[in-house]
C-alpha cells in the first residue's frame, strides 16, 4: 500500500504530457510482459436452472460436480488449465486450438459414456465455444476481449454442440478437426457489433454415428446432437417440440402408417440404439423391432416404417462425401 502511495505522491509531480508519456510506457510494458495469444475454451452446463428448480439444490450442485469432474480429466492430457468457474460454467485456457479441441471432443465423448446408465431427466448437456486470441495473463488471471468474446460462442451453442470461432477455426492445424467442422449462418453475438462466421464440430465417430438422416425425395436433415432423437409425424404438442426430426408424407394413407412418436435413437457410447415406441411396423435394415426393443443402428443402416417410408442414415468422411458404411 505504501508503495501505491510513493507512486501517486510522485506522479502529483509530473505534468499533463509526462503522466500521458508514462501511461504510453506502463501500457506498452504490459503488453511487453503479460500479453499472450492463447486458446481459449469455455463450458457450459445447458439446463442447470431449471434442473435446480425441480430437482433441488442437492442434485444441482451433483449435476455441476460431474461436468468439473469429467472437464478435469479431459483437459490433463491435453494440458489445460481451468482459470475460472462460476456456477455452472468453466474457462480454460490451452496452448493450441488444437490441443482445446481434442479436450473438448474427449469431454463430450465422456459426457455421452457417463449419461448412459442414467434417467432422461437427470443427464448432463455440455456446449462449448472455442476461440483463440490475445489476453494478458500473469499465469493465474487471464483478461480481454477474447475472453468476452469466447464466453459469447459458447453461449450461442446448443446442447452437445462444440463451436468455434473463424479465429480458432483458422488456426485449426488438425486437418480431420477441420474438415469435420461445419460453417453455420453469420450469428448474432450479444455485445458484438456484426454477425459472426462460426463453426461446429463433428465430434462423433463417424464409423459409428451417422450424421444425417436421407428421405425417398433425396432431403438430408441432420441429425441433432442429442442423447435422444425422436422420430414421428407429430411436429408439436402444447407448445412443445414433439419429434426432433419430423415425418410428413404427401399421401395421406401412408402418413398414417407414421405414428405420432415412433422410433427414438438412444445416444451410446459405441453408437447409436434404435428404439420403437410404436405399434406400428418398424424394421431395421429388413429386420423387424418391436415396441420397446433396442437394435443397433450404423452408418449405412436403413430403417422402414410402417411400409410407408424408408429412411437412409448416412455419414459423412473427412472429406465431406457422403459414406454408406456397412450396418453389419
Amino acid at each position: 500500500m505504501s508503495d501505491v502511495k510513493d507512486l501517486e505522491a510522485a506522479a502529483e509531480s509530473l505534468s499533463m504530457t509526462e503522466l500521458i508519456r508514462l501511461q504510453d510506457v506502463l501500457s506498452r510494458a504490459i503488453v511487453r510482459r503479460f500479453e499472450k495469444r492463447l486458446a481459449l475454451v469455455f463450458s457450459d452446463v445447458v439446463g442447470s436452472t431449471p434442473y435446480f428448480a425441480r430437482f433441488g439444490d442437492e442434485a444441482g450442485r451433483k449435476l455441476q460436480q460431474r461436468h468439473f469432474d469429467l472437464l478435469n480429466a479431459a483437459i490433463a492430457p491435453e494440458h489445460g488449465r481451468v482459470v475460472d468457474t462460476a456456477g455452472d460454467g468453466a474457462f480454460m485456457v490451452f496452448e493450441s486450438v488444437a490441443s482445446a479441441t481434442r479436450a473438448m471432443v474427449a469431454l463430450q465423448r465422456s459426457v455421452v459414456r457417463d449419461n448412459d446408465n442414467r434417467a432422461q431427466d437427470h443427464r448432463l448437456y455440455v456446449r462449448i465455444g472455442i476461440h483463440v486470441g490475445p489476453v494478458l495473463t500473469d499465469g493465474q488471471q487471464v483478461s480481454g476481449d477474447a475472453v468476452n468474446f469466447c464466453s459469447r460462442v459458447a453461449g450461442s451453442a446448443s446442447a452437445g454442440e462444440i463451436r468455434l470461432s473463424l479465429a480458432a477455426h483458422a488456426d485449426q492445424v488438425d486437418v480431420e478437426f477441420r474438415l469435420r467442422s461445419r460453417r453455420q449462418r453469420p450469428v448474432e453475438l450479444k455485445g458484438v457489433d456484426r454477425p459472426q462466421e462460426l463453426f461446429s464440430l463433428d465430434w462423433l465417430d463417424a464409423t459409428r454415428f451417422p450424421t444425417l438422416v436421407r428421405f425417398e425425395d433425396g432431403t438430408e436433415v441432420r441429425i441433432p446432437t442429442l442423447d435422444v432423437v425422436r422420430f414421428g409425424r407429430l411436429r408439436e404438442q402444447d407448445g412443445v417440440t414433439a419429434n426432433d426430426v419430423v415425418i410428413s408424407l404427401a399421401d395421406p394413407n401412408l402418413q398414417g402408417r407414421i405414428s405420432r412418436w415412433h422410433f427414438e435413437l438412444h445416444r451410446r457410447a459405441d453408437g447409436f440404439m434404435l428404439r420403437s415406441v410404436s405399434s406400428s411396423t418398424t424394421e431395421l435394415d429388413g429386420k423387424p423391432v418391436v415396441r420397446g426393443e433396442d437394435a443397433l443402428l450404423r452408418p449405412g443402416s436403413k430403417v422402414r416404417l410402417g411400409g410407408a417410408i424408408t429412411l437412409e442414415f448416412l455419414s459423412e468422411d473427412f472429406s465431406g462425401e457422403m459414406t454408406l458404411l456397412p450396418s453389419r
